[in-house]
């Protein structure tokens, strides 16, 4: 499947990427709630998580993907937590902008 495909939405269960998951392991920090949603890929798992905050009563959400491929879910959620924090760290509330 292309780069452009799966870039715009033709990804999917061709590529191991589900349309949408439950989190393997949501953490709280600095007010935002991170949630690892590792996915596999050409046998590998592939990092991804989603950083949320609740800000003037509405949820904004801010996905994420990595490069970083492990052989263990265990590892790749582990990491997909350690950047969603870093994120965090990084950009605060910015990252919604």
């Amino acid at each position: 499947m292309s780069f452009l495909k799966r870039l715009f939405g033709g990804g999917g269960a061709e590529t191991g990427e589900p349309k949408s998951t439950a989190p393997a392991k949501q953490v709280e920090h600095k007010g935002f709630l991170i949630s690892a949603t590792p996915y596999k890929a050409d046998g590998q798992y592939q990092t991804c998580g989603v950083v949320s905050k609740e800000i003037d009563g509405v949820v904004k959400e801010h996905k994420f993907i990595r490069a970083d491929r492990f052989a263990g879910l265990d590892d790749a959620v582990d990491i997909s937590i350690k950047k969603g924090i870093q994120l965090v760290d990084e950009q605060g509330e910015r990252i919604f902008g």
